[in-house]
């Protein structure tokens, strides 16, 4: 069973998938700026940088389908985020998982915007009733959808900040609470023996 005592855990799990800051400084493509970018304060995980990286992981992830990874970890510079769990984080949308989240961002976007047909009157009916319709009815569709895309990049990147740094305290209080209590116990064990 997986050790889940240490806070480093989710780290550890990163580092073991991502690639590690040398590997990246070897990218053709990031050598321009490679110095700013392997800075090892962006590859720290600490209380601040963690909920910016999630936050930043998810509105990149799902602003654009191509190329999130990169968008992500050059985002995270200005914004002083954790690079490697902000590119981690964009993998919620994934040539598997990117299906669902189509249909959920076409919903959302359907949703908020709630869309009528009858809107825009006699030009409309026009376009729509004719050999065009189809067009009309893709492009309805594909801009309900790109809304719905970027309401979830907002909303979801406003609640992983949130939760993310909510569960980076309560995983520090917890091993700050275990380490306290070892520590007790070796003081009462320590103090046992001496009056003993």
């Amino acid at each position: 069973m997986t050790n889940f005592r240490s806070k480093t855990f989710l780290s550890d799990l990163i580092r073991k998938y991502m690639p590690s800051r040398d590997e990246m400084a070897g990218n053709k493509y990031l050598a321009p700026i490679a110095d700013r970018f392997l800075s090892p304060e962006l590859w720290r995980f600490t209380r601040r940088s963690v909920p910016r990286g999630v936050a930043l992981g998810l509105f990149c992830g799902f602003i654009i389908p191509l190329g999130q990874i990169f968008l992500a970890a050059f985002l995270a510079l200005p914004a002083r985020a954790n690079v490697p769990l902000s590119a981690l984080v964009t993998f919620i949308t994934n040539p598997f998982t990117y299906p669902f989240w189509v249909v959920v961002a076409n919903r959302v976007g359907a949703f908020v915007l709630k869309v009528d047909a009858s809107v825009g009157g006699v030009a409309n009916d026009e376009m729509a009733s004719g050999r065009w319709s189809w067009l009309i009815e893709l492009f309805e569709a594909a801009g309900v959808t790109v809304f719905g895309f970027g309401v979830l990049a907002i909303v979801s990147s406003a609640v992983g900040y949130v939760v993310s740094g909510w569960v980076w305290r309560w995983m520090v209080a917890r091993k700050r609470r275990k380490r306290l209590n070892r520590m007790e116990a070796r003081l009462d064990e320590r103090l046992g023996t001496s009056e003993g």
